[in-house]
């Protein structure tokens, strides 16, 4: 996620609360969207949810922001950025189609693991011993949700992951574009980009565009919680740092696993539930050591 191009204001439980209405809504987004993506077909509700977003980033943020809002530094890597979220958002939606909403979204925040070795390879950043072992430990809950017999669709599996792995490109360049681009121009390129791409993928696949009130109700939710939940996810860091913040993400998986059980009423297994925990306290443990490593340092 890009971090804000702002001065910090020390008020970590403001931060904290931030995030966790931020993964509120993400998790509220993934149930609807399972819903919405079985109804209608992923690139339609993917079309809706972008078009919104730039469409209230227009109307909201341009009169405020003026040309700073699509002004860019580094226009490719911009670019990019947006097209992996692109196309983390179409293999998301492939997996949330053919899985439950708690593993797929377990299964996505692989992408964490994945940033580190990145940052270790391409910015030379150390990878700890910690960071290692979180790493393989991650992996370890993939094998106990995804193993043969846990009924899971072995293609949903296969988008689950393919949007994981599309992800770490999209968080390895927030974290070196936010040294000069803002974040407001980041989250408008990610909608302009989405947009267009996704209404020509939609017209390959057309549907029925005979909607009920709830149906609209919960696309309009899609489109406003997504813009909601970025730029809460993102002003949470001018209240915190990075790594105090991190380890409360990953209240994301047990949220969606408890909506999961709520609105579709599948429980996942004994083995699955470890498999997200470990994934989920990995990935915890790992943000905890580094903001605790870089409290030392100070």
């Amino acid at each position: 996620m890009n971090l804000p191009n702002t001065s910090q204001r020390h008020a970590p439980l403001h931060g904290i609360l931030l995030v966790l209405i931020a993964v509120t809504l993400f998790a509220g987004m993934d149930t609807a969207g399972k819903y919405l993506m079985t109804k209608y077909n992923v690139t339609f509700v993917a079309a809706v949810r972008y078009s919104l977003n730039l469409v209230l980033l227009l109307v909201i943020m341009a009169p405020r922001h003026g040309a700073s809002l699509w002004t860019t530094n580094r226009t490719g890597l911009i670019v990019l950025r947006a097209a992996s979220l692109a196309c983390a958002s179409l293999f998301a939606g492939l997996a949330l189609q053919r899985m439950p909403v708690g593993e797929t979204v377990a299964l996505l925040y692989l992408q964490s693991f994945g940033v580190i070795i990145a940052a270790g390879y391409f910015l030379g950043e150390r990878i700890s011993s910690v960071g290692w072992i979180a790493t393989i430990v991650g992996f370890i809950g993939v094998l106990l949700i995804a193993r043969p017999g846990n009924d899971l669709a072995p293609m949903g599996v296969v988008f689950a992951l393919l949007a994981a792995a599309v992800s770490v490109v999209y968080v390895f360049l927030s974290r070196v574009l936010t040294a000069t681009e803002s974040t407001m121009a980041m989250l408008f390129h990610v909608a302009l980009v989405g947009t267009p791409v996704f209404i020509i993928l939609s017209l390959f696949n057309p549907v029925n565009l005979t909607f009920t009130t709830s149906d609209l109700l919960l696309l309009l939710f899609m489109g406003t919680a997504s813009l909601t939940a970025h730029f809460l996810f993102t002003s949470a860091y001018r209240y915190a740092p990075a790594t105090l913040l991190a380890p409360f993400n990953y209240f994301h998986i047990a949220l969606a696993a408890i909506m999961g059980w709520l609105f579709y009423n599948h429980v996942p297994d004994g083995w699955s539930l470890l498999g997200m925990a470990l994934i989920a306290g990995a990935g915890a443990a790992t943000a905890l050591h580094t903001h605790l490593a870089k409290s030392k340092s100070t």
